[in-house]
């Protein structure tokens, strides 16, 4: 059978699978196996699978992943994202639209303890979102502004999303998550400014915060001071090149339990806020590594017919400006993320995309990050934006509806910030150029 006919059933099958309702792992696996039983037979296949699922997740670098995940989930037990938004509430609640640029700016703190995006919307909208209701706020501001937020939690290091990136690039971790840094200021400063300007609209125009004194500002930000320890002993020792990438996420972790041990809050119920940390950090772990599996299935039968070694090449030498391609494959990720998780978009568009990036000439960490920067859009838009689910859950009394509303101002500010990073690569670059390790 032809391989472009092989290819293009095999791509139907995983549509037709997700449309059923199969898990994206399950439908990769699916119709990779697929593929290559038509392109050589079962017996291969078999053969290979014996040690393609090992292959393809006995990663050193992916072993940081559940040490990050496992970070956030200590530290929202400890209460460090309530903490913050009492300190952010003081500092720009008084504001036009000040609570949300508080759930902003306590989603960017708390980005710096969690790699998770999901994490940090739940974490900052069981806070935020009764206080901006009880304040009066534009229902679709309230939970906009806290799924947006979230967005932060795989863009500011310590970054899941980023580390998955660099396992499936084989680029440096350490160099993925420095880069996050300066682009994750730049999008919460992007959020702010977009929601100074929505916050004095309609009934956000009246729903303030009083202003607390600027004594009391400056004594409350001390609140802070675990984010600021995590932040140094994670992305401090890494720039300094002290600790690699894991060592980084071991060491964060176990900032993290002690904090949590020693919390006051956790006293009473420190057993079970444990069996909650491990138990979620278990669970989102496997999901990432089947991801990987399943579609490290497919993306070797796409090596077995050469489609990424052909499309890169045919993009290559087609002639067109390069700058105008990589924009291209960026905007594929909007149409994607209506219907993929992150972490499903990666693996499924790297293979084929990322040769094609690489072979232009462009920077690898560059496009990452505003590879990172497009499924972020991808969890506040519709169907399946999976931050905005995670607010309905928050917030029962507003539709699904108003919460993706919301969500679509905080998309055109995200298209705007990637706009800037795509136009000015070293906003991007010059922080890991000038790292001093690895």
């Amino acid at each position: 059978m032809d391989v472009t006919l092989i290819t293009t059933i095999a791509v139907g099958l995983i549509l037709l699978l997700m449309a059923l309702g199969t898990p994206v792992f399950a439908a990769l696996a699916l119709s990779g196996a697929f593929g290559i039983v038509m392109v050589e037979n079962l017996d291969f296949l078999l053969n290979r699978m014996k040690s393609l699922p090992f292959s393809t997740t006995a990663s050193y670098t992916l072993t940081v992943i559940p040490l990050f995940i496992l970070m956030g989930a200590f530290a929202h037990h400890a209460q460090v994202g309530k903490r913050l938004f009492d300190v952010a509430r003081k500092w720009v609640g008084h504001l036009p639209g000040g609570l949300a640029m508080a759930s902003i700016l306590t989603s960017a703190g708390f980005a710096a303890t969690s790699g998770s995006s999901v994490a940090t919307a739940a974490t900052v909208g069981a806070v935020a979102i009764p206080e901006m209701k009880k304040a009066g706020y534009d229902p679709r501001l309230s939970a906009g502004s806290v799924a947006a937020g979230g967005v932060l939690g795989v863009l500011i290091p310590p970054s899941v999303l980023l580390i998955f990136y660099a396992a499936l690039t084989e680029v440096s971790a350490g160099k993925m998550l420095i880069a996050g840094f300066v682009p994750g200021i730049l999008t919460t400063l992007v959020f702010m400014a977009g929601v100074a300007i929505i916050g004095r609209r309609g009934m956000n125009r009246e729903a303030r915060s009083p202003r607390s004194p600027w004594g009391e500002r400056i004594r409350s930000t001390g609140q802070a001071w675990q984010v600021l320890v995590l932040f140094l002993l994670v992305l401090g020792g890494i720039y300094l090149g002290l600790i690699t990438p894991t060592e980084a996420g071991a060491v964060g972790a176990f900032a993290a339990l002690l904090m949590l041990v020693f919390s006051r809050v956790a006293r009473a119920t420190l057993g079970t806020r444990l069996l909650d940390s491990f138990r979620s950090t278990a669970t989102t772990t496997v999901m990432i590594l089947f991801t990987m599996i399943g579609a490290g299935i497919f993306s070797y039968f796409l090596t077995l017919v050469q489609i990424p070694q052909a499309i890169s090449e045919a993009i290559v030498q087609s002639g067109i400006s390069p700058t105008l391609i990589v924009a291209v494959l960026l905007l594929v990720y909007i149409p994607l993320g209506m219907f993929l998780d992150a972490f499903s978009m990666m693996v499924i568009t790297l293979p084929i995309v990322f040769p094609t990036v690489a072979g232009l000439g462009f920077d690898p960490i560059w496009f990452g990050i505003l590879c990172v920067k497009m499924c972020e859009i991808g969890l506040m838009t519709p169907p399946v934006g999976l931050n905005c689910f995670v607010i309905a859950g928050i917030d029962r009394s507003t539709s699904l509806t108003d919460i993706f509303r919301g969500a679509q101002w905080f998309v055109i500010m995200e298209l705007f910030t990637v706009a800037i990073l795509f136009a000015f690569p070293v906003i991007t670059t010059w922080l890991p150029d000038t790292m001093m390790g690895r």
